[in-house]
């Protein structure tokens, strides 16, 4: 048995790591996550959200232990190699090592994603060094984690089932630790008795016991409320889309390139952004995040799938025309104002009820498919913002004549 350096959570109290992923902590590409909140600008609205993806990754490594200790206890055993085993360890431990700053906020812009970025790093000479000294194979650890790299191996595809499913342990992390951080009760899940009811599928990763259906609706919910309270609060949206806007305006006149954002953390995006404003005027953007001047929001209005405009808006660019043609015609510049648009989620509930051999939709829950999408439905609103010294004299009504739609005011700042 090898050595085992014992780390202190204050979730999962000691997450044991052998000593080569211990050192893989070390690396350059791991410590750069000590920098990177987990939540973003969430502390803005939360202060105590200043937790780390650092911290994450090795609360989502602990449960992933757990995860496969169990389900080989109940026969995936079988199918489970050592190799294998070492390598799924790795990519619970690795899956955000390409992570961008600002949580999610950078997923429509023309970039690789956060997957393939962390597929590309766990290739590299350091950190597949660590990964192999470790038993595991850097390339089977790579495509565990992104699902964009091809592979037939039954093995890795079960691993994969697992990484990103309805009970993974990337959620059963971070729904109890931004939870803990944020000091809100919504996220807390009941972990240990959850992997207690999974049992392993060759083909559906995972399988649960009926009695444990409590468990999946308390995730489903739970995600919710977080995403209520929490991710798509409304001072953190606005926070983020700030910095989109920055990001994409520099992205799309070439004062950056798309390398020079993988590999940042919070601080190095601000420096990377700092042009003169006669070159970059949403660098006030950018600025107003730093600084905690954050745009004020005029106008809220849910989103509507059967609405042409708002089917439009979730094209970046075409929200960026909008953008501009709506600061002209409230007569401020461009920069001063931005449209904010949640991406569609998903609130995956396609886990199978073994005893009763139904998909959890299907089974004895009042969480129906129905229930599910309204979800994303009630959560989903188009938010109009515009600079502080821009806010005075815009009206509701020119909002509203714009969209054409239903217009809540919320004129009185965040």
């Amino acid at each position: 048995m090898g050595t085992y350096t014992a780390i202190r959570d204050p979730l999962w109290k000691h997450v044991y790591l052998p000593e080569p992923l211990a050192a893989a902590l070390k690396t350059p590409e791991f410590i750069r996550l000590s920098r990177i909140r987990q939540l973003g600008p969430a502390e803005l609205v939360y202060p105590g959200a200043v937790h780390t993806r650092f911290g994450h990754s090795i609360g989502v490594y602990g449960i992933a232990k757990k995860l496969l200790d169990a389900l080989a206890s109940r026969g995936a055993d079988g199918w489970i190699t050592e190799t294998g085993r070492a390598s799924w360890y790795a990519a619970a431990l690795f899956h955000d090592i390409g992570h961008f700053p600002y949580t999610h906020s950078f997923k429509e812009l023309p970039l690789l994603s956060h997957e393939t970025l962390s597929a590309q790093t766990v290739r590299t000479d350091r950190i597949a060094f660590c990964i192999a000294r470790s038993g595991g194979d850097p390339e089977q650890t790579a495509a565990i984690i992104d699902t964009g790299v091809r592979t037939t191996d039954p093995e890795t595809l079960f691993y994969r089932k697992l990484l990103s499913g309805v009970l993974d342990p990337d959620k059963l992390d971070y729904l109890n630790r931004d939870a803990y951080y944020c000091g809100v009760p919504y996220g807390i899940q009941d972990t240990e008795f959850t992997l207690d009811k999974l049992h392993p599928d060759r083909e559906r990763g995972i399988v649960i016991d009926s009695d444990a259906i409590l468990s999946v609706e308390n995730l489903l919910f739970s995600k919710y409320l977080m995403y209520r309270s929490v991710y798509w609060h409304r001072t953190i949206r606005i926070a983020t889309a700030m910095m989109k806007k920055a990001v994409f305006a520099a992205l799309s006149r070439s004062l950056i390139q798309p390398e020079q954002l993988y590999g940042q953390d919070d601080t190095g995006i601000h420096s990377l952004l700092d042009f003169p404003p006669e070159c970059f005027p949403e660098g006030v953007c950018a600025d107003g995040v730093r600084t905690r001047q954050l745009f004020t929001v005029i106008g809220e209005i849910p989103f509507d799938e059967n609405n042409p405009l708002h089917k439009k808006l979730e094209d970046l660019r075409c929200r960026t025309e909008t953008e501009q043609n709506l600061a002209e015609k409230l007569k401020i510049a461009g920069p001063q104002l931005l449209i904010d648009i949640p991406e569609r989620i998903s609130f995956e509930s396609d886990l199978w009820i073994g005893d009763e051999s139904v998909p959890f939709s299907k089974s004895s829950t009042v969480f129906s498919e129905l229930t599910i999408d309204s979800f994303t439905r009630s959560l989903r609103k188009i938010r109009i913002a515009v600079q502080n010294t821009a806010a005075a004299g815009i009206s509701a009504q020119k909002i509203a004549a714009f969209f054409n739609m239903d217009y809540t005011d919320t004129n009185g700042g965040l």
